[in-house]
């Protein structure tokens, strides 16, 4: 299985800046397997260690020697450990704090040797331990499930992969492509793009066998609970996990999560949640130029879930064939996909953030289900299920904001409209409003960038 960020890996392998890399993502996003494979091709050696299943680790961690280190390591499991051709991977280093902490001395008397750490509970290691954080030694990489286009690679589908990659205004899809694009995006729907689950069904073609991927790593989710404090406090974090769910892009209301129990419980768990990479915590923000975040309100926010494909499991979606998506819940899928797909359009080295706008005003509320930073631009992006739909808080966004540009997300085809109007109430009067549209098929999602790119040249 191929993963796009094995590209970023090979260019911090040559980088001459090389820091010791602390690989960041939830539980079962694949960030063993990718280091794995990248060892296994790019070095003579590869030493892979794992405190939580060797006690011994901790004694020779103690040491702030990283020459002793890499010598009783080396020792220990007779492995040549070399600069230039050696990559020592820490797995599950959230286990070992000590070993987070001796980055800064590799970094410092070792610079030549390739160390990469990573952990499924990692950032709230690295949340408890800011004192000895190793800051300025080590540099982040962030991973998440599958996107649409490693899907689509991942089953063979390079065809297609290339011409999405390629696509312009000027060559628009013709509808054999549209359809069966279009169906294997209701399949990443249902399986989503949690490594595991892709494997099993690129292999079986069995979605039974998938359902019972989700239902283990939703297992063991609630397992990793069992960490995070008391049983109460389990059941809270349970609680929220379902409604995220169940809620994807709409605003936590925490009565509606458990009216039993006072917020700031809850909105405690919900924190965890997003520290362990479960759910996405997307801000309110109420700008309209960069920096996006400068007015973001920190106590509105709208979850979504780590991945589509676990969110349709626990929201007990079935499907007897690929196109038979219940269309009651499809508009909260199709902007939890979005989601994912926004969020991979970062880079590998940076900490993604999506954000929204919304308006509360009697009898004029309005809500954007994005805003999307394109070089210096704020784009306002609304998401459609289907090939219609009204786009009334997009245009309240433009014309409140003195914006020209919105994007849409829906089932259709691609389109660029210009010159388009209408009429809008902004401070109590009518203002007429002269805008353009981008309008993409869902599968665009993640192309977004390049189509931005091509528009501008």
């Amino acid at each position: 299985m191929i993963r796009l960020i094995e590209s970023y890996l090979g260019e911090w392998k040559t980088s001459k800046q090389r820091k010791p890399l602390i690989l960041r993502g939830a539980r079962q996003v694949g960030k063993t397997y990718v280091v794995d494979k990248f060892g296994g091709e790019h070095f003579k050696y590869y030493l892979k260690i794992n405190p939580e299943l060797d006690n011994n680790l901790k004694s020779i961690f103690q040491s702030k020697k990283p020459q002793l280190i890499i010598s009783e390591l080396s020792a220990l499991y007779n492995i040549p450990i070399i600069a230039g051709d050696t990559l020592l991977f820490i797995d599950e280093v959230q286990i070992l704090p000590e070993a987070i902490e001796a980055l800064r001395y590799f970094y410092e008397d070792m610079p030549g040797l390739h160390v990469i750490t990573a952990g499924s509970l990692l950032d709230h290691t690295l949340n408890e331990m800011p004192s000895s954080m190793p800051v300025g030694r080590v540099e982040f990489a962030y991973m998440y499930p599958l996107s649409f286009n490693e899907f689509l690679l991942a089953n063979g589908q390079q065809g297609l992969l290339t011409y999405l990659n390629d696509f312009n205004f000027e060559t628009p899809f013709s509808n054999a492509l549209h359809q069966k694009l279009t169906e294997y995006l209701r399949l990443y729907f249902y399986i989503g793009g949690m490594p595991e689950a892709v494997k099993v069904y690129v292999e079986t073609k069995n979605l039974i066998e998938v359902e019972k991927v989700h239902s283990q790593i939703l297992t063991s989710f609630k397992y990793d609970f069992a960490k995070y404090g008391t049983r109460r406090q389990q059941d809270y974090l349970n609680d929220c996990l379902e409604y995220s769910a169940l809620h994807a892009g709409k605003k936590v209301k925490y009565v509606n999560i458990n009216r039993n129990v006072h917020s700031s419980y809850l909105k405690e768990s919900m924190l965890k949640l997003e520290l362990s990479r479960i759910v996405h915590l997307v801000r309110r923000t109420g700008s309209s130029k960069i920096p996006i975040n400068q007015y973001v309100d920190k106590e509105a926010f709208k979850p979504f879930f780590l991945d589509i494909g676990l969110m349709c499991h626990l929201s007990k979606i079935k499907l007897s064939n690929i196109s038979d998506l219940v269309t009651d819940f499809e508009g909260a899928l199709a902007e939890q996909f979005v989601s994912q797909e926004l969020l991979s359009l970062f880079g590998f080295y940076e900490e993604a953030r999506l954000y929204y706008w919304s308006r509360e005003a009697k009898n004029a509320n309005a809500e954007l289900d994005f805003l999307f930073q394109h070089s210096n631009n704020i784009y306002p992006i609304e998401v459609k299920a289907g090939k219609t739909g009204t786009l009334k808080s997009l245009q309240v966004y433009l014309a409140e904001k003195v914006e020209h540009t919105g994007i849409r997300f829906n089932l259709d085809f691609p389109t660029v409209g210009t010159n388009l109007s209408a009429n809008i109430m902004v401070n109590g009067e009518f203002k007429k409003l002269d805008y353009s549209l981008i309008s993409l098929p869902l599968y665009l999602a993640g192309g977004l960038s390049k189509v931005l790119n091509t528009l501008k040249t």
